[in-house]
Formats: C-alpha cells, sequence, structure tokens
C-alpha cells in the first residue's frame, strides 16, 4: 500500500449518509413531500422517472410507502451507474471543468438531471440546470466521495 496515494473517497461518508444527504436537498426527508412541478417523495421523482424504473402506482401509493421510495432511489441509482459507467470509468478522480468527479458527485448529478444531462457535460460542457434553476454541477461537486456500495 502506497501511503502517497491521495485517498478520494471518504470511508466515513457511507451509503446511507449519501441517501439521507440528498433526501435532505431534495425535501428535508420528507417522504410525503410533493413539490409545485409534481415531484414527488423524499428523493422527488417525476412521474416519467418512475415509469421508467417500472414502479407503477398511484401519486398517493408512492407517497404513502418510504421503503417504495426507497427502493426507487436505489434503482435510479444502479440505473445510472450502468448508463454512466464510461463516464464515471473516464473521468473518476479527475478534475473536469473545475469539478473533482467521482462516483457519488456523478449519481447525485444524474439523480437532478437524468443521465442525459451528465453525459453532455461531459460531452460539450453543457450544464444542465433544474427548475429551481440549480445546476447539475452543484451535485456533482456537493455530493462527490461518497463510499456507495450498491448491494
Amino acid at each position: 500500500f502506497n501511503n502517497d496515494v491521495p485517498v478520494y473517497l471518504d470511508s466515513t461518508k457511507t451509503h446511507q449518509m449519501f441517501l439521507s444527504e440528498m433526501g435532505m436537498f431534495e425535501s428535508s426527508n420528507n417522504y410525503r413531500c410533493v413539490n409545485k412541478y409534481g415531484y414527488l417523495g423524499k428523493y422527488q421523482f417525476g412521474k416519467s422517472t418512475l415509469k421508467g424504473l417500472k414502479i407503477e402506482c398511484t401519486t398517493q401509493e408512492f407517497l404513502d410507502q418510504p421503503d417504495l421510495q426507497e427502493f426507487a432511489m436505489e434503482q435510479n441509482l444502479k440505473l445510472n451507474k450502468k448508463r454512466l459507467s464510461k463516464y464515471i470509468g473516464e473521468h473518476q478522480f479527475t478534475t473536469f471543468r473545475g469539478i473533482f468527479i467521482t462516483e457519488s458527485g456523478v449519481l447525485a448529478a444524474a439523480h437532478l438531471g437524468g443521465a442525459g444531462s451528465v453525459k453532455k457535460f461531459f460531452k460539450g460542457g453543457k450544464i444542465f440546470k433544474d427548475g429551481n434553476g440549480v445546476p447539475i454541477t452543484r451535485y456533482m461537486d456537493h455530493f462527490k466521495g461518497y463510499n456507495l456500495d450498491f448491494k
């Protein structure tokens, strides 16, 4: 083990902490939250994302089931990791356009703006902003360095 190698992942920043922090950013960890754009639950899922994850239920059923929301988040993270594996592999632990890139930051950015917006950022520098004006780069930077252990 070479002690000169910088440590890029903080072992104290766990998967569970990532989820809690993401929930805090999205809804103050409120499973029943619906925002002005109709995004749902703790992680503020859009109906199209839920449909893409093959989660079919009413709005109320989704809001009433914290376990379903947690399942949706895990599935979405796994799907985005698969969709963005090429970009994570190419850029992880490098600085790209002023942002230190880690898997957790990339996946947080994809949660905010979709995998397509993350691909556009890496391909041409386009920075997507959500309806509230939040850029994916804010999530990419804020959520960097979490140790996401997918089960």
